[in-house]
């Protein structure tokens, strides 16, 4: 099993990092993997609710992923199949002075042949969703923020 975490710094209050997150469909907004992202469950996103996803690199794919854990402005984890892996990815938010620490876990399990490489690959994939969330980062702290009227 390949295990990694990448921590990153947003200038934005955890409420609404999570929002942004718990919705699915914004991933192919910040992460260059994923073409599309599509909300397959009625209602609001909870525990359970589950999402159909196309990615391009490295190969074309379409993945299911459901959601597994939503602790409100603190904590998302996600399941499914991500390229030839089975994924876990746990999103952990807490309050900083400047805004959100944002902590994303990820646990990969290796199938067959591709366990005895899965350590030389690691830094790379490590290296890339560190990338994802610097872009994540400049998303979220250049949208305009919505006030009420």
């Amino acid at each position: 099993m390949i295990r990694f975490s990448n921590t990153v710094e947003i200038a934005r209050p955890p409420a609404e990092v999570f929002a942004y997150l718990a919705d699915l469909e914004h991933t192919p907004e910040w992460n260059w993997a994923i073409t599309n992202t599509r909300k397959l469950s009625p209602g609001p996103v909870a525990v359970g609710t589950r999402y159909q996803q196309t990615r391009s690199v490295p190969r074309p794919a379409e993945e299911m992923l459901e959601v597994t854990g939503l602790d409100p402005d603190t904590r998302i984890e996600v399941v499914g199949d991500l390229a030839s892996f089975r994924a876990r990815l746990t999103y952990e938010l807490s309050p900083i002075a400047t805004g959100t620490r944002l902590t994303n876990s990820v646990e990969l399990d290796r199938p067959g042949a591709l366990g005895l490489f899965g350590g030389l690959v690691t830094g790379r994939i490590q290296a890339s969703v560190a990338e994802n969330l610097g872009v994540l980062r400049t998303v979220l702290e250049e949208r305009e923020v919505s006030t009420p009227k």
